[in-house]
């Protein structure tokens, strides 16, 4: 498996050098800015997509907020997942990173060796597939949100091109890893959490975290409501002592 586009004039190679070539065109600034992008940015960004979403659901009615934080909180379990499966596919496979098998590419990774699933293998992307992951995740929660989080996707995946520390074929197996295990797994997650998610909602302490206001509580049995005459004003017992 470690043939895998390793070397030789091929489409993916191709695409590395034409991607990654810019990185010596651009500025110095514009290389940095898609460093930190690609290595923590768009993650980030990503996760306060989720976050903002989670805080629109909450203002939705008891049953749709319910299922929507539901799909939330299924995004970030699937993105975990899906890094998990990652860990022996990389193993599997045993692919070097570009700059490994390939001369004269501009390496901008400033935190390679340390980030997000950065090892000596490359397929498939971990950023991308993360990436992915939230971005499917959010779409199931939130249509229009959720088109926003895969774009982002796929600008991590560029940027991990451009920066040189992935092939083109990484990101998109990073794409479909993240896409599958979210999608394909959705059916039996949901069903689990969805559960959970409704006695949070139902918890006096927890159900904030699910619907942003009070459920409105009704009267005890019997407790007598107070009426209105048809003048439109109460009588108080002052008027009825007078």
């Amino acid at each position: 498996m470690a043939g895998l586009t390793t070397g030789g004039p091929n489409v993916d190679v191709s695409l590395l050098y034409e991607v990654n070539g810019a990185a010596r065109r651009a500025p110095s600034w514009l290389d940095t800015a898609v460093s930190l992008a690609g290595e923590y940015g768009i993650l980030l960004a990503l996760v306060l997509l989720v976050l903002w979403c989670w805080r629109g659901a909450r203002r939705q009615d008891e049953t749709a907020a319910a299922e929507t934080v539901t799909a939330l909180v299924w995004a970030p379990l699937a993105a975990g997942l899906a890094l998990l499966v990652n860990v022996p596919l990389r193993a599997f496979v045993g692919r070097q990173r570009p700059f490994r098998q390939h001369e004269g590419l501009q390496v901008l990774d400033p935190g390679w060796g340390v980030g997000l699933g950065n090892t000596e293998y490359s397929f498939v992307s971990g950023h991308t597939t993360v990436a992915m992951a939230l971005g499917v995740g959010l779409f199931v929660a939130h249509r229009k949100l959720g088109l926003a989080g895969i774009g982002l996707a796929l600008l991590e995946g560029l940027c991990r091109v451009y920066m040189g520390v992935h092939y083109p074929t990484d990101v998109i197996g990073g794409l479909a890893l993240g896409t599958a295990v979210v999608l394909v797994l959705a059916p039996l997650a949901l069903a689990l959490l969805s559960p959970v998610v409704r006695a949070v909602a139902a918890s006096p302490r927890l159900g904030r975290l699910v619907r942003a206001g009070e459920r409105v509580r009704p009267l005890p049995v019997g407790l007598a409501q107070p009426q209105t005459p048809p003048g439109g004003r109460r009588t108080r017992d002052s008027d009825l002592a007078a």
